[in-house]
């Protein structure tokens, strides 16, 4: 069975309590049971980790290297840009990467530098672009 990362960047605690125009009335924890429920239909093991904390994100996707981690998904959220420690440790490690947006950043003028090192991105599909995301790391995985 594959073993998934999911990381949630800065800010992503706030979700369902701000901003709620642009990402919807979810909260975090909503957004972990959904996640959750497309993990076990694909029979994929997960593991959350969220922190406002550049460092903790980056300490978690080194030590998932040293690991049992086959793949992580990433929403880097807050950390999407200005981040270079992030996106250096992102590029470093042996298992594939994918951005996950809930919203498409690109509709608000931001551009990813996360995308960069990464396998591939996902945006604009709401939570189901978790589901995307596992799938198409599923399919790196596979191939």
């Amino acid at each position: 069975m594959a073993k998934i990362l999911i990381l949630h960047g800065a800010g992503m605690n706030m979700r369902g309590k701000a901003q709620v125009e642009v990402f919807g009335p979810q909260t975090l924890e909503d957004y972990e049971r959904q996640i959750t429920q497309y993990a076990d239909e694909l029979g994929v093991e997960i593991e959350f980790f969220h922190s406002n904390i550049e460092g903790e994100v980056i300490n978690k996707i080194y030590e998932a290297h040293e690991g049992d981690v086959d793949a992580a998904l990433i929403n880097p959220a807050g950390y999407t840009t200005g981040y270079t420690a992030l996106v250096a440790a992102i590029a470093q490690v042996k298992y594939p990467v994918f951005e996950i947006h809930i919203s498409n950043p690109a509709s608000r003028g931001a551009v990813s530098q996360v995308a960069g090192p990464c396998r591939g991105s996902v945006a604009g599909f709401g939570l189901f672009g978790y589901c995307l995301g596992l799938r198409g790391a599923l399919d790196v995985l596979s191939g």
